[in-house]
């Protein structure tokens, strides 16, 4: 395993899922409670829209990785999550097909009570993005 490899394991956020929301899987991106928290006490109440960018990182092997960018307009916040493509999938197909995506904390009920939703303002931003991380692991499985 390259060097590099070994790093982006190390910097892949341990916590992503999806759920179940009104017969819909939703991507959930699960934040320490504390910086979920303190986002939410930033943009609470106000008007906003947040940027959202996948920047794919794959190394030709079938090894791919997600940057997942979250710009939001208020609070001076700014998130990049690292997910592992190849782990996660399910997530990057929920993300294309619902265009939406949910923060939460380890607190939260899934799709109940406590949770961020994001709707995406160019669904097929997600939908492209899942076109290349699937050709990239393609080459990984073979198929």
């Amino acid at each position: 395993m390259s060097e590099e490899l070994k790093k982006l394991l190390n910097q892949v956020h341990e916590g992503i899922t999806t759920f179940d929301f009104d017969g819909k899987l939703v991507p959930c991106i699960i934040f320490e409670e504390k910086k979920y928290d303190e986002i939410l006490s930033k943009v609470a109440g106000k008007a906003l829209s947040i940027n959202t960018d996948l920047n794919i990182l794959q190394d030709g092997l079938g090894h791919v990785f997600v940057e997942v960018v979250l710009i939001f307009s208020q609070g001076e916040i700014e998130e990049k999550i690292l997910v592992n493509a190849n782990k996660d999938i399910l997530f990057f197909e929920s993300l294309a097909k619902t265009s939406m995506l949910a923060l939460s904390s380890p607190k939260s009920s899934y799709g109940k009570d406590n949770v961020f939703m994001i709707q995406l303002p160019k669904p097929e931003k997600a939908e492209d993005a899942l076109e290349i991380i699937k050709n990239g692991l393609k080459q990984f499985d073979g198929r």
